[in-house]
């Protein structure tokens, strides 16, 4: 029998446009906890979604041999027959149905003619939860427990389905350092029970505390496997492997002229909305007149949070601090009071929070600021096709004209419309998040121009982003934030992408 239970070969993976993948091979010990490690986008996740049918065999070339035979999983009920069960980042748990429904849905217990055995269905999860180590009741609806109880839940849901290679995708990315570590004891667990685990993760001092193995994958290309017993597997070398790429010229040239102060963040802690836990803690951070400053983290730092709950407290709960703009502090606990404060927020989803993608440019563009055109109520119709326009050619969109539908848009024009949205409302900082995500390099290059242009004008600019070289291709100076605070300040000369991440993943020593 090999030591290996899984073997991906050469698999590679395309969506229109993209190539996700590309000749990534993966073998994976028996009974060892294998680490993927990568940057947003890495292919990563993509890689699990193949393994376990949500790509289904035709969809990818490439072969997957688990134990020893070659496989073809149509989907996922395929790949849970051979053992092989994910646990996605967003839990796919359904709130209103009990703790045991929710274990057992698609798997139901069923006893006499057909129906559900509740007495069997309650007794065999109550023995499942505490084989996790949950002390909960079965019949507790699910959206009564907190993340880390409901991530235990998906691995009771996963040992009912007699799992012998169980995929964890960031799973404690939302978990504070308690459930974290209860998660991970479990696991080694797991380990000992023969089972076998996929972990993928941001948090390198995680990997180097609980994984075996670990393997690299960078620009969907397999960079390398780690043996984590080797002196050489260390968090160093893990970070050149996921940032090794030279940082390309896509970037336009910028002088930097920093002026007067525009924003001050002073001790901002941000609650979550549901749950008992911080998504902000105690961050500071200023930003000039004529100044990009970037915001880097990974998945599930905080860092759209941070920017939600600046403009308008529009995410979380219990938001204190302070917030000065030009020096005075204002009060923006609305999007209208954010607004009127010269504060605005370009989100990362365009298509949901953005744009309305059934309306056309003239009525997205005016959208956040129709007081701007409106007498007594009414709309001047005549300014406001006058302002779309100016819009228009301004931000260079390429669209037959202001009455055409935004949904029939490229990414990059959807993009220029919702910047053209709140440039008029005439902000003095101007908050990005992700604003070249899903966009071709050509668009992203007339993206960097007109935030050059902004910050030549005088105005301030915050951009996070997932991409380590567009922040150090544009911005001024880079926070860092990792589990909701910051941990560092770089300019960008002293910045590279290796000591940025080290600071992203920069956190509590979790014990081996």
């Amino acid at each position: 029998m090999s030591d290996n239970i899984l073997e991906m070969r050469h698999i590679t993976k395309t969506f229109p446009g993209v190539k996700a993948l590309q000749d990534v091979s993966l073998a994976v010990r028996r009974g060892e906890i294998h680490a993927i490690c990568g940057e947003n986008g890495a292919g990563k996740s993509t890689l699990m979604k193949v393994l376990s049918g949500v790509h289904p065999t035709g969809s990818y070339d490439g072969e997957i041999v688990f134990d020893g035979k070659p496989v073809h999983f149509r989907g996922i009920n395929d790949s849970e027959a051979n053992g092989i069960v994910i646990i996605h980042q967003e839990l796919a748990l359904v709130p209103y149905l009990s703790v045991a429904e929710n274990i057992f849905l698609g798997n139901e217990r069923r006893g006499a003619g057909g129906l559900i055995d509740w007495n069997r269905t309650n007794a065999d999860a109550a023995e499942l939860l505490a084989s996790v180590g949950l002390r909960e009741n079965p019949v507790t609806p699910i959206i009564q427990l907190g993340v880390g109880k409901q991530q235990l839940v998906e691995i009771a849901k996963a040992l009912s389905k007699q799992v012998r290679l169980l995929i964890l995708d960031e799973p404690t990315a939302a978990l504070n350092d308690i459930d974290s570590a209860h998660l991970l004891e479990l696991l080694r667990r797991l380990r000992s029970e023969g089972v076998t685990c996929i972990m993928i993760s941001h948090k390198l001092n995680e990997i180097t505390a609980i994984a075996d193995s670990t393997t690299v994958i960078r620009d969907g290309r397999t960079v390398e496997t780690l043996d984590m017993s080797s002196g050489e597997a260390t968090q160093d070398r893990i970070i050149r492997g996921m940032v090794g790429r030279d940082l390309s010229s896509f970037y336009p040239d910028r002088v930097s002229e920093p002026g007067e102060e525009v924003l001050r963040i002073e001790d901002w802690t941000v609650r979550h909305p549901t749950q008992d836990r911080l998504v902000v803690d105690g961050a500071n951070l200023n930003v000039r007149a004529g100044e990009v400053v970037g915001i880097a983290g990974l998945m599930g730092a905080g860092r759209t949070e941070l920017a939600m709950s600046v403009f308008g407290r529009s995410y979380g709960r219990g938001v204190t601090g302070r917030l000065l703009v030009r020096g005075k502090q204002v009060r923006a606990r609305s999007v209208a009071e954010a607004i009127e404060n010269g504060i605005a927020y370009a989100t990362e989803d365009r298509k949901r929070f953005g744009l309305n993608l059934i309306d056309d440019v003239r009525r997205n563009i005016s959208a956040a600021a129709l007081g701007k055109l409106a007498r007594l109520g009414w709309v001047n119709g005549n300014e406001e096709i006058k302002v779309a326009e100016d819009g228009r050619r301004d931000m260079n969109i390429k669209a037959p004209s202001v009455m055409s539908v935004v949904g029939k848009l490229s990414g990059g024009n959807q993009q220029k419309v919702v910047l053209s949205k709140w440039l008029f409302t005439d902000p003095d900082v101007l908050i990005l998040d992700e604003p070249t995500r899903g966009i071709d390099v050509g668009a992203k290059f007339e993206i960097y121009t007109i935030i050059n242009r902004l910050v030549a004008d005088g105005r301030a600019v915050i951009l996070i982003s997932s991409e380590l070289p567009e922040l150090l291709g544009m911005c001024d100076r880079i926070y860092t934030l990792a589990a909701g605070r910051i941990t560092g300040e770089v300019p960008v000369g002293e910045a590279t992408q290796e000591n940025l991440m080290e600071l992203m993943t920069k956190d509590r020593e979790v014990a081996r």
